[in-house]
């Protein structure tokens, strides 16, 4: 690259920068000139800046800043109360009205028809499976199916997310209901109270209940109560970020975990085995012990229609569904599931499977609406921890599954509004015998597929389940269990396959695919909730440690140009004589200052043992200019060549070198630090001063001004020049070529000089100049000539490097 220095008016270099030779016509100040081929070429001409230099030249101040008064005072001034502004905050609160604005009839009512009944269908055998896997009759399922959409349907932001059971939420219920376990007290005749319209009273003796049943509906709906007003008041609070925290890696191993406990609680329905109910770390472990050791017990009728079941559900859904040829020409997939449901209460029925071969059947479905129910609050208390997990939980997977789906047709979701919508819906849904509601990623996916436009759909749907509620209800009761379970197995299907994902995070970041791993692997060893603590906490540790130990390079220059890259990366950059440049990847502050001091030290040297071999270097060197004053006070005792040869020989060892760096200045890249705190401040000034002591300067290129400003609070320039900063690296090269280059008047004295203080009985300086480093004998011509530099060569100190600095 042509560079030279040129002197401008202001007394500032001035450096030139061109990547090929030019000529006068050539010498122009624009930025952009045009080669004769067409190409574009970048022509500089300006001063060396420093960071002073250029903020005097242009004028640099302050960022401004805010504080909480500014701020309370900037939102208090927005606030108006005009048409405008109550109309948009009408619109926010109810995202429907604006949807609603634009909806056509015409074409947009027929599809948001044909999907809505094509989810409905799907609710009907799902809210039953997944309301089982919560541990709650079916029916529980059917009604979460039902009131949360109504309700989602005013609130929630998204236009194409299916609201109701989803396997993960329900699982994760099912933790919870299973305390009743440890919380129920057995007494005689329990009879529980109804929760529908009717006026039927079933006892803890039929077949939809245990005797532990209310204490599992209350549970239920205290960790649905808990669970909306959390994701309320999260809402409110603008705290829709929180989702940020859970990276994809963590939901997706998080997801994969579940779907291991799911497939355990119902492969014991697959083969018609009863395990044992355990709860807390390694319960799958003793879950499986006991299916195995029970295995001999399985009944091969309720075995082989789930085999079968499993078998339809899945070539259906890949072959029919799923193909790529098919696909385009169905109006709707085909309802399997809802055909298998049918199919299996059918032959159930006909064929009496529960009396005749010990099926187990779901037993009575009460008809009709449940009575608002105020039994959430008794048990409030006992689930605010899982009620936290879950509310989290179930927000990450509704609002990714949201935004993907807004992404695909342009619109925009408020995550914060999704909270409200959220917990409003679980909120009243709560007092309606459902729990928790969240977005299923199959229904939102064929919701869409099928042509769904708006929430419209969802209200189909509803109108559906509520037919299903009213009258059809009660003809599900011989519907076996095996067949519910084959749905939730064969739903299992794309969780399962994130692990297919595993090779691909390999090879992009090996942090994402250890997150993936350690959250799989506590959440199917431990439990729902501590295997969601585990990941979270594991994903922060990772963040940590990659910010505790960021990557640290040395820069080269690019020749033909003012860029500076990384060696390891680019072979061609070039280590520049004299100055080494470092560039440290991330913000410095006290997590990682350590590791930086460190990396610097390996990149240049390590100015603490340099210091340390210098000062032994001058020590043996006053020992000695000690042994040559005892050799001269014998002079007069001793013959002349006595004399001489002692001389010779103190001499020999008087030209000790003394160490040196291998280089004159370090240049800091600060490009990448975001923030400084006032620890690694303080740490950066004390390593410019330890190197600034073995005659070693250290610049810092390209600070951001939130940097400097971090340097006028915390005193920095006290001990520090200002004029070690620079806007480019390029200036802070040039100044330190330039520096070196033409030396002053000191520099040149001090090549010419060596002072050495020592404590000699006198405690006086004594300077060695390089008159007195002779032997004292003459050439022909009468002047000194030294006997230990007779090839030419000046005396020069070893080079001290990274590898050897520790001399």
């Amino acid at each position: 690259m042509a560079e030279r220095f040129m002197e401008t008016p202001t007394g500032f270099p001035q450096v030139l920068i061109k990547g090929h030779k030019m000529d006068e016509n050539e010498m122009h100040r624009s930025l952009l000139d045009m080669r004769p081929n067409g190409q574009a070429q970048v022509v500089i001409e300006r001063p060396i800046y420093s960071q002073k230099r250029f903020d005097e030249g242009f004028e640099g101040g302050y960022r401004p800043t805010y504080t909480v008064r500014d701020m309370v005072r900037q939102k208090v001034n927005k606030m108006e109360c005009s048409k405008k502004c109550t109309t948009g905050f009408i619109y926010m609160v109810f995202p429907f009205l604006r949807i609603l604005k634009g909806y056509s009839v015409r074409s947009d009512l027929m599809n948001d028809i044909v999907s809505g009944l094509t989810v409905g269908i799907m609710h009907i055998p799902q809210g039953m499976a997944y309301g089982s896997l919560a541990g709650l009759p079916p029916v529980y399922g059917l009604y979460t199916s039902f009131f949360p959409v109504i309700v989602y349907f005013f609130f929630g932001s998204s236009r194409h997310i299916s609201i109701g059971t989803f396997a993960v939420a329900s699982l994760m219920i099912q933790t919870v209901t299973m305390k009743a376990d440890d919380m129920y007290q057995p007494t005689n005749n329990v009879t529980v109270v109804n929760i529908t319209n009717n006026n039927q009273s079933m006892s803890s003796t039929e077949a939809m209940f245990d005797p532990m049943f209310e204490m599992k509906f209350e549970l239920a709906m205290a960790v649905t109560f808990a669970v909306g007003v959390l994701q309320i008041l999260m809402g409110l609070l603008r705290l829709g970020f929180v989702t940020i925290y859970l990276s994809d890696p963590l939901i997706s191993g998080f997801t994969t975990g579940c779907a291991c406990h799911v497939f355990t609680s119902q492969i014991q329905h697959v083969f018609g085995i009863k395990a044992g109910t355990y709860q807390g770390p390694f319960k799958l472990l003793y879950v499986y012990r006991d299916f195995f050791s029970k295995l001999a017990m399985t009944n091969a009728i309720t075995l082989i229609a789930s085999v079968v079941g499993i078998i339809v559900l899945y070539c259906t859904k890949e072959y029919i569904n799923n193909n790529p040829k098919l696909k385009p020409r169905m109006i709707m997939p085909v309802p399997i599931e809802l055909i298998v449901v049918v199919l299996g209460t059918l032959s159930s029925f006909l064929l009496d499977l529960d009396s005749v071969y010990h099926v187990k059947i779901v037993g009575d479905i009460p008809k009709g609406l449940p009575s608002p129910q105020i039994r959430q609050f008794n048990l409030l208390g006992d689930v605010l921890g899982d009620a936290f997990a879950i509310a989290i939980v179930t927000f990450a997977i509704s609002v990714s599954m949201a935004k993907i789906l807004a992404k695909r047709h342009e619109y925009d979701i408020n995550s914060n509004q999704e909270l409200v919508a959220l917990g409003v819906s679980n909120v009243i849904a709560s007092f309606f015998a459902s729990y928790v509601a969240s977005a299923s990623l199959s229904r939102s996916l064929v919701q869409d597929n099928v042509g769904g436009k708006t929430q419209v759909a969802g209200l189909v749907s509803s109108v559906l389940l509520l037919v299903v509620l009213l009258v059809l209800a009660p003809y599900f009761r011989t519907l076996p269990k095996c067949f519910l379970a084959a749905i939730i197995i064969v739903a299992l299907k794309g969780m399962f396959r994130q692990i297919f994902e595993l090779p691909r995070l390999w090879k992009v970041s090996k942090f994402d695919f250890s997150v993936w791993v350690v959250t799989l692997m506590a959440t199917v060893l431990l439990d729902v909730d501590y295997g969601l603590l585990v990941g979270v906490l594991f994903s922060f540790v990772t963040i940590i440690y990659r910010n505790q130990r960021p990557y640290v390079c040395q820069m080269g220059h690019m020749p033909g140009t003012d860029f500076y890259k990384d060696i390891s990366v680019y072979k061609e950059a070039l280590i520049l004589p004299g100055i080494r440049i470092i560039r440290f990847e991330n913000s410095l502050f006290s997590i990682n200052v350590e590791h930086f001091r460190n990396n610097l030290y390996k990149n240049t040297t390590n100015p603490k043992k340099l210091k340390l071999a210098i000062k032994k270097a001058k020590s043996r060197h006053a020992k000695q200019m000690k042994a040559e004053k005892n050799a001269q006070s014998k002079e007069k005792e001793m013959t002349d060549v006595v004399i001489g040869d002692e001389i010779e020989n103190n001499l020999s060892y008087i030209h000790t070198p003394v160490p040196k760096a291998p280089f004159h200045t370090i240049i800091l890249d600060c490009s990448s630090w975001g923030f400084m705190d006032a620890m690694s401040v303080k740490a950066l000034q004390t390593i410019m001063t330890e190197y600034k002591a073995v005659d070693v300067s250290i610049y810092l290129a390209l600070c951001k001004a939130g940097i400097r400003e971090m340097f006028e609070r915390t005193g920095f320039y006290d001990l520090i020049d200002r004029d070690v900063m620079f806007c480019t690296i390029h200036d802070a090269v040039l100044e330190a070529q330039q520096k070196h280059e033409m030396p002053n008047m000191e520099e040149l004295m001090a090549e010419t000089e060596f002072v050495i203080e020592t404590n000699f009985q006198t405690d006086k300086k004594i300077i060695l100049n390089e008159e007195n480093d002779f032997d004292g004998t003459e050439d022909q011509n009468g002047k000194h000539v030294d006997s230990d530099h007779d090839d030419g060569h000046d005396n020069v100190a070893p080079i001290v490097g990274p590898e050897d600095s520790d001399v």
